[in-house]
């Protein structure tokens, strides 16, 4: 059977990464988790003195863009794909509150995006694959063969964001994470 690229996009907290991963691993495909790799480059920039407070230094980062590559491989035990950061699990790292509270601004930079996007497009060549992110279907595969747009109210999403901290064992405040989503 000839394999497709499946795209699935939406705003944050809806559950198009749930979907993604059930539907690679129902039909054994290779997932790729889109946001997984803004927040490698988020936990790049914090590890390498990138942030200062909350400035970025765009110009450090802008030179060191090119040494960051992210791989996913397939977890055995979770049978759930990893984050690689140039060759390092960085699974756990970068599902932590100071990524996550960071990933936002380096995600919204033209040069990020444009070196994510590339890194996107060359894993998608060979198809068989399930990739969710904001601008999967429109950006970074226009011509999937399937496209999949997934919504939720602000109230479900900070409800999921919630829930999602606090099994990590995260400290959480709901209407801050309502807030948020609203943005």
């Amino acid at each position: 059977m000839k394999k497709i690229t499946i795209a699935i996009d939406g705003f944050s907290s809806c559950g198009k990464s749930t979907m993604a991963k059930d539907l690679a691993h129902e039909i054994g495909y290779i997932y790729i988790d889109s946001g997984a790799m803004y927040r490698a480059v988020t936990l790049y920039s914090i590890e390498n003195g990138i942030f200062q407070d909350d400035r970025i230094d765009t110009e450090k980062l802008k030179k060191l863009i090119d040494d960051i590559h992210i791989s996913f491989r397939l977890n055995p035990e979770t049978r759930r794909p990893d984050t690689y950061l140039n060759g390092v699990n960085v699974e756990d790292k970068i599902r932590t509150m100071e990524v996550s509270s960071r990933v936002s601004p380096i995600a919204t930079l033209d040069f990020v995006r444009k070196a994510m996007v590339a890194q996107q497009q060359e894993m998608g060549k060979a198809k068989g694959i399930v990739m969710d992110g904001r601008d999967i279907g429109t950006t970074v595969f226009p011509d999937a063969e399937l496209k999949i747009f997934v919504t939720a109210t602000p109230e479900i999403r900070a409800q999921r964001r919630y829930d999602e901290l606090k099994a990590k064992g995260e400290e959480a405040c709901f209407d801050e994470i309502l807030e948020n989503v609203k943005q």
